[in-house]
């Protein structure tokens, strides 16, 4: 069997070749030159419809999964914005209840929607990027000044104006600092 799947042709030395030709029974001569050449077109009106088949499916599977790819894109988040509306009704419900509520119970109704917010963000892999007191990371961190003091090693992030925010690992906000410098020997300290 060869590659294709066709039966191997038997070699036949050219001696043998000779005489199979002169032997050979008048049917093996070639048939009607016009029964051959409806043969062999035929053969390839099936081939081109094989081929046109062919073509049309992969054009189909291109855009079935272009439209896959526009579905996925457009409705990518909404379980996010579903879960997201949770905390728009608890923004809301505080902002009703303003005449009504206490200062202390404004502000344990905010932070019970902070919460949730930070419940909703960490489901979907949205990390806080907080690097109070770590090594300055230029990767990581936007430092906004530098600032002398003695409380934390030079290089490291003093004070945090706003936090960062990672996706699955991958920044989408660094974190603004100020950054820690050598603090100055006549102030000693801050």
């Amino acid at each position: 069997m060869t590659m294709n799947g066709q039966p191997k042709r038997p070699e036949v030395e050219p001696e043998q070749a000779e005489n199979t030709e002169q032997n050979a029974p008048d049917a093996a001569t070639p048939a009607d030159p016009a029964t051959e050449i409806a043969e062999l077109k035929r053969k390839a009106d099936e081939n081109w419809d094989l081929y046109l088949r062919a073509a049309a499916e992969t054009e189909n599977v291109r855009k079935r999964a272009a439209r896959d790819v526009e579905q996925a894109r457009k409705y990518a988040l909404e379980s996010f914005g579903r879960d997201l509306l949770a905390v728009k009704d608890s923004l809301e419900i505080g902002l009703g209840s303003t005449e009504i509520a206490d200062a202390d119970a404004l502000v344990a109704g905010h932070e019970a929607t902070l919460k949730l917010l930070t419940t909703i963000l960490e489901r979907f892999g949205i990390t806080e990027v907080d690097p109070a007191g770590e090594p300055f990371n230029p990767e990581l961190h936007e430092a906004m000044t530098m600032q002398p003091s003695a409380e934390v090693a030079p290089g490291s992030v003093l004070n945090v104006i706003q936090k960062g925010y990672a996706l699955n690992g991958r920044l989408l906000r660094p974190a603004r600092v100020i950054v820690a410098a050598e603090p100055d020997p006549g102030q000693g300290g801050k």
